[in-house]
């Protein structure tokens, strides 16, 4: 499928409901379950969503459309969140995600992003570079990607009991090495 910037807020919008759904109210154990050490659980992966949108997504898409002397893209903290998000719940963080992605959504429609601005060049510090495009599609296959996540790492907090079926039960198998 060809990139196109209002499929792509289709997508960016849901997600804060969608992990709303999927987790606010549900018992502790299963939002600070992990799939082993340094990995990320349900609540690590929404403060990591966070962190995305005050420090990621829209800050480079702002390097990149301001096209100054300097492309290069400040590096990003994946593991931030940990010490930002420490004795807050998941419901004021579900809460603050919903708010910011909301506003970052708005922001980015004012931009009226034409095709021309898509394809405007930026520098990651470690991948080199990148258009905004891409900048763009990467934000949103990372959205599913953690939406994906939050859902295995839910299901293997029953790995161990459901007996036989686990042959069965692709979502504890298809990721034999964990990561956050």
């Amino acid at each position: 499928m060809d990139f196109k910037l209002d499929h792509a807020v289709d997508v960016l919008e849901r997600t804060p409901a969608t992990l709303r759904t999927m987790l606010d109210g549900i018992a502790e154990s299963w939002i600070r379950g992990t799939e082993g050490p340094e990995t990320f659980s349900p609540f690590d992966v929404v403060g990591h969503l966070i962190d995305g949108e005050e420090t990621d997504w829209i800050p480079r898409a702002r390097i990149i459309l301001a096209q100054g002397p300097n492309l290069r893209f400040e590096p990003y903290d994946r593991f931030r969140h940990r010490t930002r998000n420490a004795g807050r719940s998941l419901a004021a963080l579900l809460t603050e995600f919903a708010a910011l992605r909301a506003s970052n959504l708005n922001l980015l429609r004012s931009w009226k992003v034409s095709a021309r601005q898509l394809d405007l060049p930026g520098e990651h510090p470690s991948l080199g570079p990148v258009t905004l495009r891409q900048l763009l599609a990467a934000w949103v296959v990372h959205d599913l990607g953690h939406i994906a996540q939050v859902a295995r790492v839910l299901s293997k907090q029953y790995g161990d009991q459901v007996g036989p079926w686990t042959p069965f039960l692709p979502v504890l198998t298809d990721r034999p090495v964990p990561r956050s």
